[in-house]
C-alpha cells in the first residue's frame, strides 16, 4: 500500500480498488433522474450567462427539500465533500456515526495504523444501523440485531449461527464479500473528505491546485502537518439557512464594512481582491490582515512564509462545502454541514504551523485568534438567515451580480448550476 504526498488516499500497486472500497453504486431514486419540478433548465442556463447578465440560482434551490435531496446526489455525492474533522477521532479504536444529508455514515480509526476510514453505517446482513453513538471500541463493531461483527477496517469477522444453532459458517457464504461498504475518503488539513459515488477522481488531483497555490506561502507539505490544540473544541453554529448561502457569503468581501466592522478595521474591504481557482473553488485575498498588530499578540509562523507578506491572507471556498483560511500564523477550516433545505450546521477548527503553539504561553494569543473568528462567523448568521427568508419571496428571482465585486460568487452559482444540468440530463 502506498500513500500519496498530499493526503492519506490509499492507492494499490495493481491499480485495483478492493471490493469494500466503493465501487458501491450510489442508490438512485428513479424520481431524481430528472431535474426537480421547481427548477427548469432555463432557470439554470440563466445562471451560466456572463456575469453582467446572469441571475443567481432560483429560490427553489434554497427552499425546496426536493432540491436538497437532489443536491445530495448531484452536487455533494459526486464531489469531494467535507464530512468531519479528524480530531473527532483522536484515538485509535474510535468510531463515530455521522449523518450526511440523511445518509447514515460511520467513521473509524483503526488500531493498527491509526488510519481513518468512512463506511455506510449499515450491517451487510439486514441493513440495521450499526453504531448509534461515538465511542472507543476495545473489540469489534457489533450489529445489535443478529450480532454480526466487523473490524475497524470493515471486514466481516463473525456471523454467529448463520448455518444453524452453533454453526457459524456456510459453505456458499464468503465473508470477504460482505464487509462494510467503504466510501472513498482522504484526510487533508485535518478535514475528512469523502466522495460517495466514487467518481470524482483521486483526491490528490482534486486538492493539487490548493496545494500548489498555498505551498508558496506555507511550504511543501506544511498543510499536512498543521496541528490542532488538544482540548480546543473549535466552534459550532446551527443556522437557519440553506448550505449554499454559507458558501455564497464566504466567497465575497463586499459585505465587510456593514456586517463585519471589526474585521474591516484590520482587514479592510479596499485591501481585498476576489479570485477563482480552476473549477474547485473561489474566494478572497486580503493584502492587509493585521489582527496580530491590532490585538497585540504573536504566534509562531510558518517558517517559509515570505517576510514581506506577513499581513497577507487568503480565504477559499473549496466546493462544495469547505471554507478555508490561511494566514502567516494559523489556518482554519469551516465545515458547512447541510441538515435540511433550510438548516445548516457549521463547525470551525483552527490549526497552527508549529508544536510550539501548544505551549501555555501562547494560550492568550490562541484565544484572541479564536475570538476574532467567533465574532466574524457569528456576525454572518443574521445575514445568511436574512437571505434565506428572502428566498421565500416571489419578489426575488435570483438577483444580479456585481461584475466588480462578486465574480467568486457567480463562479460558485455557475458550478452548482452545471452540476444540476449534468445530473438532470439537460443538454
Amino acid at each position: 500500500m502506498r500513500r500519496c504526498n498530499f493526503c492519506r488516499t490509499r492507492l494499490w500497486r495493481d491499480g485495483q480498488r478492493r471490493l469494500s472500497l466503493a465501487t458501491v453504486e450510489f442508490a438512485r431514486d428513479p424520481t431524481m433522474k430528472a431535474l426537480p419540478d421547481s427548477v427548469s433548465p432555463q432557470d439554470l442556463r440563466a445562471v451560466l450567462a456572463d456575469i453582467q447578465h446572469a441571475t443567481g440560482l432560483p429560490n427553489a434551490c434554497y427552499t425546496s427539500q426536493t432540491c436538497f435531496e437532489f443536491e445530495r446526489e448531484a452536487v455533494l455525492a459526486s464531489s469531494w465533500a467535507g464530512l468531519e474533522f479528524s480530531s473527532a477521532l483522536a484515538a485509535t479504536g474510535c468510531v463515530k456515526p455521522i449523518d450526511f444529508m440523511g445518509l447514515p455514515l460511520l467513521i473509524t480509526r483503526d488500531t493498527e495504523e491509526g488510519l481513518i476510514r468512512v463506511f455506510h453505517n449499515v450491517c451487510s446482513h439486514r441493513g440495521m444501523k450499526l453504531v448509534p453513538e461515538a465511542s472507543r471500541l476495545t473489540g469489534s463493531i457489533r450489529c445489535p440485531y443478529h450480532s454480526w461483527t466487523y473490524d475497524l477496517a470493515g471486514k466481516l469477522r463473525g456471523t454467529p449461527h448463520i448455518g444453524g444453532i452453533g454453526v457459524h459458517t456456510l459453505d456458499h457464504f464468503d465473508p470477504g464479500c460482505h464487509g462494510l461498504k467503504e466510501i472513498s475518503s482522504a484526510v487533508w488539513m485535518g478535514v475528512i473528505f469523502i466522495n460517495i459515488n466514487g467518481q470524482a477522481g483521486p483526491f490528490a488531483d482534486f486538492i493539487a491546485p490548493v496545494v500548489a497555490r498555498w505551498e508558496k506561502l506555507a511550504g511543501s507539505q506544511a498543510l499536512n502537518e498543521v496541528l490542532d490544540v488538544p482540548g480546543d473544541d473549535g466552534l459550532s453554529y446551527e443556522i437557519a439557512c440553506n448550505w449554499k448561502l454559507a458558501i455564497d457569503n464566504y466567497c465575497e468581501a463586499y459585505h465587510l464594512p456593514w456586517i463585519h466592522p471589526d474585521l474591516n478595521s484590520y482587514s479592510p474591504l479596499e485591501e481585498h481582491a476576489g479570485f477563482t481557482l480552476q473549477d474547485i473553488g473561489s474566494g478572497q485575498i486580503s493584502h492587509s490582515y493585521t489582527l496580530a498588530e491590532t490585538a497585540g499578540i504573536q504566534l509562531p509562523r510558518f517558517d517559509v512564509w515570505p517576510r514581506e507578506r506577513l499581513d497577507y491572507a487568503e480565504y477559499l471556498s473549496l466546493y462544495p462545502n469547505v471554507l478555508l483560511g490561511i494566514q502567516a500564523d494559523h489556518v482554519f477550516a469551516l465545515l458547512v454541514q447541510p441538515q435540511t433545505a433550510g438548516q445548516t450546521r457549521e463547525k470551525l477548527e483552527l490549526r497552527y504551523p508549529s508544536m510550539e503553539v501548544r505551549d501555555a504561553r501562547f494560550e492568550d494569543a490562541r484565544a484572541a485568534v479564536k475570538e476574532s473568528w467567533r465574532v466574524v462567523f457569528s456576525e454572518d448568521i443574521a445575514a445568511v438567515e436574512g437571505m434565506q427568508t428572502g428566498r421565500t419571496s416571489p419578489a426575488y428571482s435570483g438577483g444580479v451580480f456585481s461584475s466588480a465585486m462578486e465574480v467568486p460568487t457567480h463562479h460558485f452559482h455557475n458550478w452548482v448550476a452545471r452540476h444540476y444540468l449534468r445530473h438532470g440530463g439537460a443538454p
